[in-house]
């Protein structure tokens, strides 16, 4: 059998100073580092720049991208405006004929009716006193009749039916003034005939 190899020896060093002085300037040796400072630097350096360069030209993206919506939305007005600009003078034009036809309407309902006017004069009408005619002319309404009873007596029926019309709610609120225009007596028939003038109130006129 070989006989058993033998294991070498660790040898030791004694930790004696050297034999000589060190005279090595260890600012200006090389670096003998595997990897080098330099390169972490240089490795940061370039992970910043290529961030930053992403940001912007995310940035950047989203500016185009901003600018382009900007530009169509500019487009669609445009294409709008002719619509937009045409819509708004018809507006304006209705605007005007609307306000023209409420006053008109305004006006015309402010007038009363000639038939509520008759059928009123209808409802109120005493026994003594008939109608021949009525007339209605802008803002007047002539009221013409016959007073049954002597003459004495008829002037009377006639004064009291005059006041009658001016005491009267209804009248009251849409004429201004209600005045006997004539009391006369008719030759043929002798019975006293009047006319009595309703004036409206002062209406604006469109």
């Amino acid at each position: 059998m070989l006989p058993k190899l033998k294991k070498k020896s660790e040898v030791t060093v004694p930790l004696v100073p050297a034999w000589h002085p060190d005279f090595r300037n260890f600012e200006r040796l090389p670096d003998i580092k595997v990897v080098r400072t330099a390169f972490y630097i240089n490795g940061i350096a370039i992970v910043v720049v290529l961030i930053m360069a992403f940001w912007l030209g995310y940035r950047q993206y989203q500016l185009h991208d901003l600018n382009r919506q900007v530009a169509d939305w500019q487009r669609q007005i445009d294409r709008d405006r002719k619509i937009s600009t045409v819509a708004i003078a018809q507006y304006k034009k209705f605007q005007i004929e609307a306000a023209r036809v409420n006053e008109v309407e305004t006006f015309i309902k402010s007038k009363p009716l000639f038939s509520e006017i008759l059928l009123h004069l209808a409802e109120t009408l005493p026994a003594s006193v008939a109608l021949d005619g009525l007339d209605f002319r802008d803002v007047v309404f002539n009221l013409r009749g016959t007073v049954r009873g002597t003459p004495d007596l008829a002037s009377g029926y006639a004064s009291n039916y005059l006041q009658q019309l001016k005491s009267d709610a209804v009248f009251s609120e849409k004429f201004s003034e209600i005045t006997l225009a004539g009391l006369n007596p008719n030759p043929q028939s002798g019975r006293l005939q009047f006319e009595i003038k309703l004036t409206l109130k002062e209406i604006k006129k469109p």
